[in-house]
């Protein structure tokens, strides 16, 4: 990991911590020690224990008394729980207004360039960026704050690293949702909804 040199603190480390659970460099039952952390970061342990808090939140560490943190144990079973979350969000957004298009098709070329690349982070990336216009579309801050505190983007590459989950992020998948935006599909959000919990399996 790289020294953190700028503030928000918190925030850096947080992100740099997602990045070594996504890469494997933590694996789960690993322990997160705040010390070493804020050691290699060349920061103090507050700004870490911050981090590590807010990442307990999302399900992702877990810490007990005199034990400190540690990266989950995650399961087919957490999994699930979020991908059904995440698709009765999805849908209410999706039927509460209607995403820029330009927006949606400028993410799908974008897929399919990172699909044609191989880069499995670009398509994962691409693909949540697809999806958060949908949600931002629904003009309702809470409901977007709900789906932002998944950690969405995380999980996905959870789902593939540990449990060879075919990836779904991909352009053809998307090409149905912006027609049926396109054409005011009433039915948008069980589209949606039903393309989200094919992750699922």
């Amino acid at each position: 990991m790289r020294p953190v040199m700028r503030s928000p603190l918190r925030d850096q480390i947080r992100q740099l911590v997602l990045e070594g659970l996504v890469s494997g460099r933590w694996a789960p039952g690993d322990r997160l020690v705040e010390r070493r952390i804020a050691a290699e970061l060349e920061v103090s342990q507050a700004p870490v224990r911050e981090a590590l808090r807010e990442l307990e939140a999302l399900r992702l560490v877990e810490s007990s008394p005199n034990r400190g943190a540690r990266v989950r144990a995650f399961t087919r079973a957490d999994l699930s729980e979020v991908y059904q979350v995440r698709a009765g969000l999805e849908e209410t957004a999706a039927r509460l207004g209607a995403p820029d298009l330009e927006a949606l098709e400028r993410h799908t070329a974008l897929l399919h360039e990172a699909a044609a690349a191989g880069s499995l982070d670009d398509q994962v990336r691409h693909g949540v960026a697809f999806h958060r216009e949908i949600v931002a579309a629904s003009g309702n801050g809470l409901l977007l704050s709900v789906w932002e505190s998944l950690g969405i983007e995380v999980w996905t590459h959870v789902s593939i690293r540990l449990f060879r989950a075919e990836l779904h992020e991909n352009a053809a998948d998307h090409e149905p949702i912006v027609e049926a935006f396109r054409r005011r599909d009433p039915d948008v959000g069980r589209l949606v909804r039903e393309h989200i919990l094919g992750y699922a399996d």
